[in-house]
């Protein structure tokens, strides 16, 4: 590990298993549109790039104005279910300990829309461990661009080759590597029903807690 001087967080798959909640609202959505419901394994499939992909990918029979449409219905259903269902995944209180104590400032970086970032991590008691989240509509690009990292590195006061992320997806790589972050990844998370195996990272962590072993571990963190 190079000096590690802060640390950015995606969000649904790597903090919390959010789709429960995803699952609730697009079979709501579903149902009002008078369509068959999804399991839960089939939504997990079709998170990782935010609300409008994934309402595409229930819906993708219909046309683009048809699809907008019905992401109205989505997030009318998800206001509701947002945090009623989502858990943290193991090792992340941990994980989340772990960097605090070493003195790391950290930020959640996700495709979430900001309407729905907050209420989540106050639901489940996670925004009180970061200074701030960027969301999916905070700028206008999202992961895989760097953009929304960069703005964390500037915000932070951090240079990207200093910061690691972590995440659980090719997208969250991709936006690592085209910022200049190192980069770790969960096993555990969504990517799309993809095998996160071959994906370009610095490592596969079975846990938070596992990644802030490796950082605090190698003497990776300076003030």
């Amino acid at each position: 590990m190079k000096l590690i001087r802060s640390v950015t967080l995606d969000l649904d798959g790597t903090l919390l298993d959010t789709v429960p909640d995803l699952a609730a609202a697009a079979n709501g959505m579903m149902r009002e549109l008078g369509r068959p419901e999804f399991p839960m394994a089939v939504v997990a499939s079709f998170v990782g790039r935010g609300i409008p992909k994934l309402v595409e990918r229930c819906l993708p029979d219909l046309d683009a104005d048809a699809v907008a449409r019905a992401q109205d219905i989505f997030r009318r259903h998800y206001a509701i279910e947002n945090g009623r269902r989502s858990a943290l995944f193991p090792g992340v209180l941990d994980g989340l300990r772990a960097f605090r104590a070493a003195g790391l400032p950290m930020a959640v970086i996700t495709n979430k829309a900001a309407a729905f970032t907050e209420p989540l991590l106050i639901a489940t008691q996670l925004s009180p461990w970061f200074g701030f989240a960027v969301s999916g509509d905070s700028l206008p690009q999202k992961k895989p661009h760097p953009a929304q990292l960069l703005h964390a590195c500037e915000r932070m006061g951090t240079l990207p080759a200093e910061n690691l992320h972590i995440g659980d997806s090719r997208h969250d790589a991709m936006a690592a590597r085209a910022a200049g972050c190192p980069v770790f990844i969960v096993p555990y998370g969504y990517n799309e029903g993809e095998d996160v195996q071959g994906i370009d990272c610095d490592a596969i962590v079975a846990s938070l807690a596992e990644a802030a072993r490796r950082v605090t571990s190698a003497s990776a963190v300076r003030p």
